[in-house]
């Protein structure tokens, strides 16, 4: 039978401590809550080592939004958002224009979530490559919820939150969160786990209905619409 040599032994328990190390950082949930983000500045790269447009910096998680994605601030917290309720703090995510593309340069796996308030449906994506490229690991559907059941904190007409997740196999690189312009607030975007913020449940206690950026309405023909920025 071998015998250890104390070198050895401590070689030994230094590989299992790196192995163990990296599998834990490996299967780290990250959840980004979008605090400390500029009132309708760009996201960017507040979140991978760089700023948001108005010079604001986050934790460095190698996470990059396109110039698309902004962040916003309730109004009663001294923002522009007509939002209430808010899953954590007071600063969401949303966009005015196009689609909003995240990419997660190192790859995540096991799930994906977040909450949000919808005044339309849509579809969220998870892809296996970048720029939402490759093949689709996972598909989010949210429904037309933001008012129902709910009132403002004490404004805000996008003030009911849903809790939305998704498991998957393989390595998921990038996110399409779809042309949902001006209609959804997202908060607690959750990395590495299908449960919406890490180990919450549910949904978030509801609160009535207008328009998220500030207080506005646009009207398409007959058709009421809301927004998130008025």
């Amino acid at each position: 039978m071998k015998k250890f040599t104390q070198s050895k032994l401590l070689n030994t328990i230094a590989a299992l401590t790196l192995l163990a190390v990296s599998g834990a950082a490996n299967a780290a949930i990250i959840v980004l809550d979008f605090e400390g983000i500029g009132n309708q500045a760009a996201i960017n790269d507040f979140y991978n080592g760089g700023t948001d447009s108005m010079g604001n910096s986050g934790t460095n998680y190698g996470i990059a939004f396109g110039s698309n994605s902004l962040g916003i601030t309730d109004a009663d917290a001294g923002g522009t958002g007509n939002i209430a309720n808010e899953p954590s703090g007071d600063a969401v995510m949303f966009f005015l224009t196009g689609t909003a593309i995240l990419n997660y340069n190192t790859g995540f796996t096991d799930g994906f979530s977040f909450f949000y308030s919808s005044a339309t449906t849509a579809s969220v994506f998870v892809y296996d490559g970048l720029n939402a490229t490759g093949n689709l690991l996972a598909t989010l559907n949210l429904n037309a919820q933001f008012s129902d059941n709910c009132s403002g904190d004490p404004n805000g007409g996008f003030c009911n939150w849903t809790a939305v997740g998704a498991g998957f196999a393989g390595t998921a690189y990038s996110i399409d969160f779809g042309g949902t312009v001006n209609q959804i607030a997202y908060d607690d975007i959750t990395f590495g786990s299908a449960t919406a913020g890490g180990d919450n449940t549910g949904t978030v206690p509801a609160p009535a209905g207008l328009a998220l950026i500030g207080l506005g309405l646009a009207l398409i023909g007959k058709k009421r619409r809301v927004a998130i920025n008025a």
